[in-house]
């Protein structure tokens, strides 16, 4: 099993997003330059996250991104399926008349690692951020 890249930057994305102060916002270049990417790229992705309720813009000279829900209820499960979708990763390709065996553990095993995802919180992360990236978000922050 493997996310997309997508789903690799939508995550860090988010994290330097709940960096920001306050009432802040953060335009798309700084976060591109962070992880090294296009701007055209990480806007995409921003879109989807946009789309799924977890930032907002704002438009303008001063405008840029920001979470719009509480910093503390955003999961990682929130980000994968705003990004991946809700789609079960495994599916029997086989006709059986009964059940699948098989795909019955891999649907257990999928659910167990959405219940961890769905419990762990990007805060947590963001909260063990070093000083130097805290520094380098508030510095590129529209206030």
């Amino acid at each position: 099993m493997k996310y997309s890249k997508a789903t690799n930057y939508a995550l860090h994305t988010m994290v330097y997003l709940l960096l920001l102060p306050r009432g802040s916002t953060i335009g798309v270049q700084p976060l591109a330059e962070i992880q090294k990417l296009s701007p055209s790229y990480l806007s995409k992705i921003l879109t989807k996250l946009a789309k799924g309720g977890l930032i907002e813009s704002t438009p303008g000279v001063n405008g840029g991104y920001k979470i719009s829900k509480p910093k503390n209820e955003i999961s990682f499960l929130d980000v994968i399926r705003t990004i991946e979708g809700h789609s079960s990763l495994f599916h029997c390709s086989l006709n059986h008349q009964e059940d699948c065996l098989i795909e019955n553990v891999m649907m257990k095993a999928e659910q167990n690692m959405n219940s961890e995802l769905d419990q762990t919180y990007l805060i947590d992360i963001a909260n063990k951020a070093n000083d130097e990236m805290v520094r380098y978000i508030n510095e590129r922050a529209n206030k």
